[in-house]
């Protein structure tokens, strides 16, 4: 893969086993750098990537390097080889390399694909025709969503520590979290304890063996004696307290995340900015425009229309998950309806050439994928959604069906 800048490598003079490892990277320029002059190195080199060893002997000028790193554009990823320390949110752990550098490489291969589609968003973005694609400025990874698989005595204590940074979907069993997989998007696989070896190597085979989910992020803890001989870049096999596995799990599931938003606004300005990059859906602006036309269409033609309006119990929903219902969402749809989430965090969905009952077929089974896929950040509370329905009568206009859907909606919340 060809990336402008090289890969510099910060680590100490004396560690001629682990650089003898890294140098078998024939694919790309390395340049090696001590720790005194890692700073200076990296704001006058601009890398495409940089790898980290030793991280326990200067652990003040590894946090100033993420730092620098985290703010440069394009996307620079940094990995720490065998991590001896707890890393900054944005430094991707990569544990065995001595051992297997291929592994290194693929690593290093899909982190540089995420640099790659960072550059081509930001050339993008100046064209004119981006100017209305509106980009999140949070952190990624409050947008992330993970599946923690695990039925050990340590799974409530990974989903508080997972659970407190991003969205978090449950598992206790290797079958429903393979329901999961095929029913959503998701930023990271996190699998703990309550399975032996040979369950958890079979389920691994499998997402290798799949190109949906070969570059998800998975780490695996408490599979004693796992090796990590699978074609899975972004596989970590760890051990240790449930926060030190989620801490070794955020920088590889925020890498994800980003690559999703980067998806996202790409898809936004091929559109030319009408699909919100947060969501996958219409903007607020391209829906009212489509929705009148639809309306005008279909009342011409004296044909069938139904709009759905998607919402939650007040205050049972944070955005984060209004936000990841309309993703779900995004990729269920027919190709022929449209959809925004609108000012009071309800999602409504346009179902064109559909009456009632039909609609009402189609509503019922989007109600009920998000209700077994979305989990509340309490785990006691499930987020079962509110669906209200209604359809285009002789004389409405685009305000009055959407008043009514609204009316309906407070009814149903009150009711």
């Amino acid at each position: 893969m060809s990336q402008q800048g090289p890969i510099v490598v910060v680590s100490k003079s004396d560690d001629e086993a682990l650089a003898s490892a890294i140098h078998q990277i024939k694919s790309f320029p390395l340049v090696d750098v001590t720790w005194p002059d890692a700073i200076d190195a990296i704001a006058k080199l601009k890398p495409a990537a940089v790898l980290v060893t030793d991280t326990a002997s200067d652990d003040v000028t590894l946090r100033r390097l993420a730092q620098q790193l985290d703010g440069m554009q394009p996307y620079v990823p940094v990995i720490a080889i065998d991590p001896a320390t707890v890393l900054p949110s944005n430094v991707i752990s990569f544990t065995q390399s001595g051992r297997d550098p291929e592994r290194l490489v693929s690593r290093l291969n899909a982190a540089l694909r995420v640099r790659t589609l960072h550059a081509t968003m930001l050339r993008r973005m100046t064209d004119k025709a981006a100017a209305r694609t509106r980009l999140p400025d949070n952190d990624p990874i409050e947008d992330a969503t993970v599946l923690l698989i695990g039925r050990g005595s340590s799974y409530p204590a990974l989903s508080v520590a997972l659970g407190e940074q991003m969205g978090l979907v449950g598992a206790l069993s290797i079958e429903a979290a393979a329901k999961h997989l095929n029913a959503r998007e998701l930023d990271g696989i996190i699998v703990g304890e309550g399975f032996s070896a040979r369950v958890v190597d079979a389920f691994l085979t499998v997402l290798s063996e799949d190109t949906r989910f070969r570059n998800l992020p998975v780490v695996v803890s408490g599979a004693a004696g796992l090796i990590a001989s699978y074609d899975l870049p972004n596989l970590e096999i760890t051990i240790g307290e449930p926060r030190t596995v989620a801490a070794s799990a955020v920088p590889l599931i925020r890498q994800h995340a980003f690559e999703a938003r980067i998806d996202r606004a790409l898809k936004s300005i091929d559109a030319g900015g009408l699909l919100d990059p947060r969501t996958g859906l219409l903007t607020k602006e391209a829906f009212d425009r489509d929705f009148v036309g639809a309306v005008t269409d279909t009342q011409a033609r004296g044909a069938g229309l139904s709009v759905a309006r998607i919402s939650f119990m007040a205050g049972a929903a944070p955005e984060r998950a209004r936000l990841d219902a309309a993703r779900i969402l995004s990729r269920l749809m027919r190709r022929m309806d449209f959809a925004t989430l609108d000012g009071n965090d309800a999602i409504l969905i346009v179902f064109p050439e559909t009456d009632l009952r039909n609609a009402q077929t189609i509503a019922r089974r989007l109600g009920s994928v998000l209700k077994h896929t979305m989990h509340s950040p309490n785990r006691d509370q499930r987020l079962d959604p509110q669906v209200t329905l209604t359809t285009l009568l002789p004389y409405d206009t685009t305000s009055t069906i959407l008043a009514r859907i609204h009316e309906d909606g407070r009814r149903a919340a009150a009711s």
